[in-house]
């Protein structure tokens, strides 16, 4: 290190807000994030609420999910109920979940 260059504090927030000084202050920040995130998830059930759509999560192994979409496309045709696999990811553990969207009733 050069003696030009400033000493690199621990505390530093990289141009963010002061960093933490006590034990309140750190509670302050996480209850603020933690009210922010309630915030943003109220938002966003509103919304999935207000579009009209059921929605359905699973978590299964694949081959139960794989099953459980046809039932769904099967019981609720996609043409009627513009039944649909909204979203999908593998877990660590190797099993499937799914986000199933339909409208509650056919035209």
């Amino acid at each position: 290190m050069d003696d030009s260059d400033p000493p690199h504090r621990l505390d530093d927030d990289h141009g963010r807000s002061e960093a933490p000084r006590t034990p309140r202050d750190v509670a302050r920040r996480l209850r603020s994030r933690s009210q922010a995130r309630a915030r943003a998830e109220a938002q966003r059930a509103a919304t999935a609420a207000s579009d009209g759509f059921i929605r359905q999560t699973y978590a299964l192994p694949r081959e139960e999910a794989r099953t459980r979409a046809r039932d769904w496309f099967q019981r609720y045709p996609k043409a009627a109920y513009m039944t649909k696999v909204e979203s999908w990811r593998q877990l660590q553990d190797g099993r499937i979940e799914f986000t199933m969207r339909r409208l509650p009733t056919a035209d």
